[in-house]
């Protein structure tokens, strides 16, 4: 096949595909302005129904100010993000690329409604979280004695935890990413932040009741700390090998120097409570 012949199959080949590119640019482009159009659309109606001001009164939402994002803004960008990435999709499924490309172009699009389902579930399921969390928090306060309020707030901070435990996990399996790995990683995260906040809330439920151990509070923590951080931190690396038995280890030494460490602050606060008494 000489030069010209093979020019010749070039521009039949260009010329036999010319009518799906065309179609598959216009696709893009109405797909551009009908996203950019129902973005502000729904950007406006959002304004309009006041549900921006109370949700700019949240912690969530305040985060969002900070990093210069109102939340009809946001939900108007992705309004106009859902309806490109489906244009994008039928674009490439007009152009039908052959070959090794033309599957990977397919598993991209296939993967992009994935990955914007996945961040949106994020973001919006984090607005949920804070507002559910905050409002069983307020629900729960009148139920403890005013001095006890801690109490309803370490539960909050609880629930706001495992929720949002779920919602990573939620959104993590619609974008593919979900595995033992991210699992006990996300399963590590929430062992710890638990046992902040019911550290908080235990030792200053107890020292408040009995003054008598405020000397011995800061100890209780770091103590009570320590031990979530351990745990936390093996189930965190527990799917990498021999991990767990080094973790074991430190655990154990750990305990014994945590032990005695205790034999004074024991002896030091017998002695006081024997002298009050």
């Amino acid at each position: 096949m000489d030069l010209g012949e093979i020019f010749t199959e070039f521009v039949s080949d260009v010329a036999g595909a010319l009518p799906a590119i065309i179609a598959a640019i216009i696709v893009i482009i109405i797909g551009y302005v009908v996203g950019k159009f129902l973005g502000r659309t729904v950007n406006k109606v959002v304004e309009k129904m006041g549900l921006e001001k109370s949700f700019d009164e949240s912690d969530t939402g305040k985060s969002f100010k900070k990093s210069g994002i109102d939340l009809s803004t946001f939900i108007g960008g992705i309004t106009t993000a859902f309806i490109i990435v489906i244009s994008v999709v039928l674009a490439i499924q007009i152009l039908n690329i052959g070959g090794t490309v033309g599957t990977f172009l397919v598993d991209i699009a296939g993967y992009l409604p994935r990955l914007l389902g996945g961040i949106v579930i994020i973001v919006l399921g984090t607005v949920l979280v804070g507002f559910l969390a905050t409002l069983i928090g307020n629900t729960l306060k009148p139920v403890f004695p005013v001095a006890k309020s801690e109490i309803a707030d370490m539960l909050k901070n609880l629930l706001q935890i495992g929720l949002v435990a779920v919602i990573l996990l939620m959104a993590l399996d619609l974008m593919l990413l979900s595995g033992d790995l991210v699992y006990s990683l996300i399963l590590g995260f929430v062992i710890i932040g638990a046992g902040i906040a019911l550290t908080d809330g235990l030792i200053k439920s107890i020292t408040d009741d009995h003054k008598e151990f405020m000397p011995v509070a800061g100890y209780a923590k770091f103590v009570l700390y320590s031990i979530f951080l351990i745990i936390g931190a093996g189930a965190i690396f527990a799917t990498f090998a021999g991990v767990t038995n080094v973790i074991a280890n430190i655990s154990w030494a750990f305990a014994i120097a945590m032990g005695i460490m205790l034999v004074p602050v024991i002896y030091n606060l017998a002695k006081k409570m024997t002298k009050e008494t």
